[in-house]
This record gives C-alpha cells, sequence and structure tokens, in this order.
C-alpha cells in the first residue's frame, strides 16, 4: 500500500478490542532466542520526501539507454493502466485459486486470458501459464514424447534459442529423451530438415527463428506430420497478430504452440519474472501440464469458473504426475490479460507491424556503412543478424559509452557466423534513434579502422 494509515491511537484502539498491551504480545509465543531484536544495519526512517529523493538518485544510477538488443526479451510501450489495474489488491494478493468459490475473480480472469491464447494461437486449449518460455518449451517436448508412446527422440534446430536449448536439455536429459538438433541454411538462416525416415516423436518449429527470421512452417509441420511427429510451434505472441498462427500451419496445424509471454505488458525488469504459456489441440489436452479453468454452471443455472480435469495432487506425484508444475504466473498473465483487452486485435497488429518497419529500416541504415552486412537473406520480424568486419565486443561497448545498447553478440554462439550481432528494434523506436544509432555505428568502425592495429585486441 502506498502508506500506512493507522494513528498511534488507532493502534492503541484495536489492542484494547482484542485484550492485548502492545504488538508484541501478539507475538509472544515466538521463543526469545530466535527473535533478532533491533536491525542494527536499516538505517532509521526518513521523511516522505527525503525517501522520493533518495530513491531518484538510486534509479538515475541505472542510466538512460536506448535499447536494441531483443533475443526472447522485448521493450515494448506499456501503458500505464496496465499494471494500475494488476497491482489493484484483488489481483496483487490473490492467492492460488483452489477453493473456487472465493476465488471466482481471479477463476475468471485466468478463463479469460486463456480464451485469448486460443485465439492468437488458432489451437482449441490454453493453459492458466507456466514459469517462462524455456520450460514450457521443456514441457512440451515432454508433452509430445507422453503422446507419441514409441519414440523418445525430439527434432530440436539449432536456431532454437540457445538458452531454451540448454533448459530442455536440462530438463529431458535424465529421463532417457534424445535431442537431435538440426542445422540451418547458412544462406537463409532456416532449418534445414533432414532425410529422417521417421520415428521421433516431435519437430520443434521456431517462428521466428532465434535468428529473427522466419520459417516455412507449413512445410515443417507437414513435413513432421508425415512422420508421425507432433508440431510443437515455438512462437513470440506479438507476431501473431500479423502472422498466421499455429493452428494454421500446413494441412493440420501444429499440435502444440508455447513461448515467452513477456512481450504481452511485463516490463523487461532486470529479467523477470515472466510466464510461459501453452495451448495446444483437444486430442492432447489430458497431456497438457499445469492448470485449466473451466466455466460451468452451478446448480441455479448460474455461471461460475473452477479448476478443471486436474487435481493439484496430480503435480506432486512425482514421477507419476503429467508434470511437477503446479503452479502458474498468475500476476504476470493478469498484466497480459490486461494488455491483451487494452489493445485489442487491431492494437497488437500495430505493435508487431511498427515492430517490423523499424527492424527493416534499421537494418537498411546500418547495412548502408561499410563493412556492416546481413547473415541472411530471408525476411525477418522484429530482429535482424548483421556480421562487422571487426570485433563485435568492442563495437558494442563503444556504443554503450554512447548510451546505445547496440545489439546481441552471438558470435560465441554461433562461431561459424564470425563476428555476428543480433539487433531489434520495437514500436518504442523513433526514426530519430534510428539515424542516432547508424550514425553512432559508423563514427565507431570508421574510427576504428583508421586507428593503428595495437590501439585495440580481437
Amino acid at each position: 500500500m502506498p502508506f500506512i494509515p493507522h494513528t498511534e491511537e488507532d493502534v492503541s484502539t484495536m489492542l484494547g478490542a482484542i485484550g492485548a498491551a502492545s504488538i508484541e504480545n501478539l507475538f509472544d509465543e515466538i521463543p526469545a532466542a530466535l527473535k533478532t531484536g533491533k536491525l542494527k544495519d536499516v538505517p532509521d526512517g526518513l521523511p516522505e520526501m527525503a525517501v522520493a529523493r533518495l530513491m531518484q538518485e538510486r534509479a538515475s544510477q541505472d542510466g538512460f539507454w536506448s535499447n536494441f538488443i531483443g533475443a526472447g526479451v522485448y521493450e515494448h510501450h506499456i501503458p500505464a493502466a496496465i499494471w494500475q489495474i494488476t497491482t489493484r489488491g484483488e489481483f496483487y494478493s490473490a492467492y492460488t485459486p483452489y477453493q473456487a468459490e472465493a476465488s471466482q475473480g481471479t477463476l475468471q480472469l485466468i478463463y479469460e486470458y486463456q480464451t485469448m491464447m486460443t485465439r492468437l494461437t488458432g489451437l482449441d486449449v490454453s493453459n492458466a501459464s507456466l514459469y517462462d518460455g524455456a520450460s514450457a518449451l521443456a514441457e512440451a517436448v515432454l508433452m509430445a514424447v507422453r503422446s507419441h508412446k514409441t519414440s523418445r527422440r525430439v527434432l530440436v534446430p539449432k536456431t532454437v534459442h540457445p538458452i531454451y536449448r540448454r533448459v530442455v536439455d536440462t530438463t529431458v536429459k535424465n529421463q532417457g529423451i534424445e535431442l537431435v538438433e538440426l542445422d540451418y541454411d547458412p544462406a537463409t538462416g532456416q532449418t534445414m530438415l533432414p532425410a529422417e525416415p521417421g520415428g521421433f516423436a516431435g519437430l520443434v518449429i521456431p517462428q521466428p527463428n532465434f535468428f529473427g527470421v522466419l520459417e516455412d512452417v507449413h512445410a515443417m509441420t507437414d513435413w513432421a506430420h508425415d512422420k508421425g511427429a507432433l508440431a510443437i510451434a515455438l512462437v513470440n505472441p506479438t507476431t501473431l497478430a500479423v502472422l498466421e498462427a499455429p493452428g494454421q500451419w500446413g494441412a493440420k496445424g501444429a499440435d502444440i504452440a508455447v513461448g515467452e509471454g513477456q512481450p504481452l505488458g511485463a516490463p523487461m525488469a532486470s529479467g523477470g519474472p515472466y510466464f510461459g504459456f501453452m495451448c495446444c489441440r483437444q486430442d492432447f489436452v489430458r497431456q497438457m501440464p499445469g492448470r485449466i479453468v473451466g466455466r460451468t454452471v452451478d446448480l441455479d443455472g448460474k455461471p461460475g469458473f473452477a479448476l478443471t480435469l486436474q487435481a493439484r495432487e496430480q503435480h506432486i506425484r512425482r514421477s507419476k504426475a503429467t508434470s511437477n508444475i503446479c503452479t502458474n504466473q498468475g500476476l504476470v498473465v493478469t498484466a497480459a490479460t490486461q494488455y491483451m483487452a487494452l489493445l485489442g486485435p487491431q492494437g497488437l497488429a500495430k505493435v508487431a507491424s511498427n515492430s517490423h518497419a523499424n527492424t527493416v529500416a534499421l537494418a537498411d541504415k546500418l547495412t548502408a556503412i561499410p563493412n556492416v552486412t546481413r547473415a541472411f537473406a530471408s525476411p525477418c520480424f522484429h530482429e535482424v543478424v548483421l556480421q562487422l568486419n571487426d570485433n563485435a565486443k568492442d563495437v558494442l561497448r563503444a556504443l554503450r559509452a554512447q548510451g546505445i545498447l547496440g545489439g546481441l553478440d552471438i558470435s560465441g554462439w554461433y562461431p561459424e557466423l564470425g563476428q555476428a550481432i543480433l539487433v531489434c528494434a520495437t514500436e518504442t523506436k523513433t526514426s530519430g534513434d534510428l539515424d542516432q544509432y547508424a550514425q553512432q555505428m559508423e563514427r565507431i568502425l570508421s574510427k576504428r579502422r583508421e586507428a593503428p592495429p595495437c590501439a585495440y585486441k580481437n
């Protein structure tokens, strides 16, 4: 709450009403040896104005950066109303909705979130969310293996986020599941399908992939189904406002869709918390991990909401459980639901279109600079890989000194690309931001070309 409203007189009156001499008496069952006493390292209280000044000074130490880094976490505009509503007490302090009759508001919101996600993905069912996009992909792999029943092999393209691949490997490697890595075409950046005879449970299809490149999702989905495997869509939810939904991929559509929900109203916040989403076809709903909220009617015919299909105990039976996940990211899902409701289909499409347009414009400006080239010729969404004839880490460091976070150095993950950076531009960037980035990049590269060889190390 913004402030504590109770005066000393209020506190005294409340204590008198319950027959307690002091607040300390309310905790007299705690042994004295366990009490910490006075917190010596906590400074004395300050007036409100002094606290506000102190916090402003602390916040200013972070600085302000013009951000062009994406790689799974994206800077989008979040209307002020989103978190003003999300942090209301009704949502902020709401607990797990096991007791349906006392949790109708929370359950209704999750139900509406699920409805929005199924419409975005074009699939039949959504759960109430998972921890994050990486763990959602791991759960999708487990789900595909359970559903397939005869194979424990899953194909994972090298174009899937490297950190996602590590999380999936950590999750499944001790369960006898084999992850088969698929390479990408060095000219297009798109996944190359192998001459695979079959015998695998699923194929992960990233759209867009880690490079920002758009994959041929229709061909990949049909190929997986022809081999008797499940098609697992790994998608950015913002793209679904303008690109075909996973449920429309190929002849039958993808079977499972997962991804990171952070672009839907969650700030970058130094790494979280975020949420993972998961949708699937009705055929696989019994294999879906996490909570599902359903809409029903009571004995009087009045509509109501309840958790359905799965009991809490299902998630705590270790090896017999569908999943050991027995929670959902309720607060961030609340923000995502408000975000989608406030922007609507047209607003989401505008965010996606402007992000794509800004990235194309930025890529054109940067590749006009000598020794800066696009790594791949394929269409992209709001990220692009650029190759530099210079040390990527040093160039990014120089840009940072000018207040520009110029992208992510991916040379360590993909050494075959040479000195390469992944650059992102969303709807938050203006033409002035793009020009400033391009001007600083040109100045830095020009200066470094003129410097003697001993001036820097590769």
